[in-house]
């Protein structure tokens, strides 16, 4: 009898795993190579790689330059907007590529659009790179540059690389393929016109002879070559006419300003950079980047051993949230959307803000995450866990909450937290019982320090931790009920409720108990309770996948998630919390923030929020205390 055949997956998953374990045998009998801040003769060549620097794909990029060329990189964000949680990654490779191998890092912004610049977003920009711990060997701006790279632009005429062209919009797209850049290419009548003339008409934009549109230097690349693939050697825009052409830093002196992809490659070369890592949508740029370089002198063909080496790596991204600055503005400030109806009429539907600001913690902007009282080592630790390839890395928001969870589980204290609180009285409490308690911040002892609990004849449970009708499976207060108080000497049983006007269960009589009781729950002492303003953050949308939602006729409002906020108002916290902000203000934790961080207990991780609310301290929740099943 004929074994069975296996099928076609388990096969293919055998050959995987056949080829991990060749690729994990080459990589262990490979040599270690010294690195550049490393004397070959040092034991460094038996290390063990700690991080994601000294292996993988980070450790190739770096293999690939000399080793006696120094480590420099940058991080060049454009300051229109405000970083998201894919640019921790950009920062974590960039700053953490060159101190690994003793280099240095620059942030250059890349200020080459004044129309879309603003100072709120240069100070916010510096803001996160320090909050997340790093510091930038010098800050640099694209337009310290502005002089030289039009001087550059001009020798790139001079060396017939570039020439004025007036063509629409519409006209270039079809010079390139059409739309789907499928169709026959071509050049306009501008492509073949005297280096003169294109050096003349250069300077009249530059003297605003002409409007945004009317003309563009262009880099006279590989248009015209059938065999040239990459849309990105199509004679790509160097200059461009600007309408709203003040600059923060230069004033009116520009009309014209320079694209991202003349001006970056060029600043790459001028702060001497060596190793010019982004995302693998620049993947294709590479050629150009190289093209432009070689064109003016700044780097040798195919070579790297001088000149700034452009890499790419896979980006991260976060499902079930939106990371597009145009879409996130939308939430922050509303949007009015034409929508088309079947009779071909046009209904204007205005859509009010949806978030608070640029920092509500329900979105995934660094500012937000900060505010919400992530910890930026928790962020970085996440971030260096993913790893480093070329890959995408698309991850769910649970399993970002899961790591953040692990961290402040071993970092911050506990405190009672009630958020919908319910007055016990325990009727035939006596002074002796009334009480100072010595309560650890951590039970297991991991994190030290304690603080004093009051107790009293009255207490506050929490809402959830109370039902009117017991039933066999509920092992919490209920009628007749015994149940532990956590750290409390006795239990109590509740003998009676009573409502509010409402019908809500407003006050409990108890007693106390000498049965062993099933569960312990938290409390906090009524005389020494302190009123807060608590809110817990869910997913901002139903769906999953909310970038496949309508944004061009609104119809991602409906998706909406109404209870992505829900605010306790009259929930109250021990007084610990507040002896906690005096300890912190004496002794500030080590993170790069000011923020408050605990676990409530039985509740979740929360922080306390820069603002308050009609001076009462307001919480936020940074994550559940488990894993929200429903998410």
């Amino acid at each position: 009898m004929d074994p069975p055949k296996e099928s076609k997956r388990a096969l293919e998953k055998a050959r995987k795993k056949a080829e991990k374990a060749v690729k994990k045998a080459e990589f262990a009998l490979r040599p270690k190579e010294p690195s550049a801040a490393t004397p070959a003769s040092s034991s460094s060549s038996s290390k063990v790689p700690a991080n994601v620097f000294e292996e993988g794909w980070l450790a190739r990029v770096y293999r690939e330059k000399p080793s006696n060329v120094p480590v420099r990189t940058r991080f060049p964000p454009e300051p229109n907007g405000f970083l998201h949680i894919g640019h921790c990654k950009a920062i974590a490779v960039n700053f953490g590529f060159a101190k690994a191998h003793s280099g240095v890092c620059f942030l250059r912004y890349d200020d080459t659009n004044p129309a879309k610049e603003d100072e709120i977003y240069f100070t916010s920009i510096r803001e996160i790179i320090q909050w997340l711990g790093f510091e930038p060997y010098k800050i640099t701006y694209s337009s310290d540059h502005f002089d030289r790279l039009y001087q550059l632009a001009e020798e790139l005429i001079r060396r017939d690389k570039a020439y004025v062209c007036h063509c629409s919009r519409e006209e270039v797209n079809l010079q390139r393929g059409g739309p789907d850049n499928r169709g026959p290419r071509y050049a306009c009548e501008h492509r073949e016109r005297p280096i003169e003339e294109s050096l003349a008409e250069f300077q009249a934009m530059r003297d605003g002879k002409y409007a945004p549109g009317e003309a563009y230097l262009r880099m006279k690349q590989s248009l015209t070559d059938p065999n040239e693939g990459n849309p990105q050697m199509w004679d790509l825009p160097a200059y461009r006419v600007v309408e709203k052409n003040h600059h923060h830093r230069t004033g009116l002196k520009w009309k014209i300003y320079p694209t991202y992809d003349f001006t970056h490659c060029l600043c790459d070369s001028f702060e001497e950079i060596s190793h010019s890592m982004c995302t693998t949508e620049f993947q294709q740029s590479r050629v150009s980047y190289d093209w432009l370089l070689e064109a003016l002198d700044f780097k040798v063909p195919k070579s790297e051993e001088r000149g700034p080496m452009q890499r790419e790596y896979g980006r991260l991204n976060v499902t079930g949230t939106i990371l597009s600055k145009r879409r996130i503005q939308m939430l922050v400030e509303g949007v009015t959307v034409e929508k088309k109806n079947s009779d071909g009429t046009v209904v204007k539907k205005i859509i009010p803000p949806s978030v608070r600001g640029w920092d509500d913690p329900r979105l995934y902007t660094l500012v937000a995450l900060r505010r919400r009282g992530i910890p930026a080592k928790a962020l970085l630790n996440f971030v260096e866990g993913l790893g480093v390839t070329d890959a995408l890395t698309e991850i769910q928001t649970t399993r970002l909450e899961s790591s953040i969870r692990s961290y402040l589980e071993r970092s911050v204290p506990r405190l009672a937290l009630i958020l919908d609180p319910i007055k016990v009285v325990i009727e035939d409490a006596t002074e002796a019982d009334e009480r100072e308690l010595t309560v650890p911040y951590d039970p297991k002892r991991l994190i030290p320090g304690e603080r004093q609990v009051k107790l009293t004849r009255e207490v506050y449970i929490d809402g959830s931790d109370f039902r009117e009708e017991d039933s066999p499976e509920y092992f919490r207060l209920a009628p007749n009920k015994t149940v532990g108080l956590l750290n409390v000497p006795f239990a109590i049983r509740a003998v009676s409720f009573s409502k509010d006007s409402s019908g809500r269960v407003s006050e409990i009589r108890a007693v106390k108990s000498e049965d062993k009781p099933k569960t312990y729950i938290h409390w906090v002492d009524v005389s020494s309770a302190v009123k807060v303003v608590a809110r817990q953050y869910y997913s901002l949308f139903k769906t999953d996948s909310p970038n496949t939602l309508d944004w061009k006729e609104g119809g991602w409002a409906d998706d909406l998630n109404p209870n992505s906020e829900i605010t306790f108002k009259n929930a109250v916290i021990e007084k610990g919390l507040i002896d906690l902000v005096k300890l912190h203000s004496v002794h500030p934790s080590r993170a790069s923030d000011d923020l408050v961080r605990f676990q409530a207990l039985r509740t979740g991780y929360f922080c306390i929020d820069p603002e308050k609310e009609h001076d009462n301290i307001i919480l936020n929740q940074i994550v559940s205390l488990r894993e929200d099943k429903s998410k």
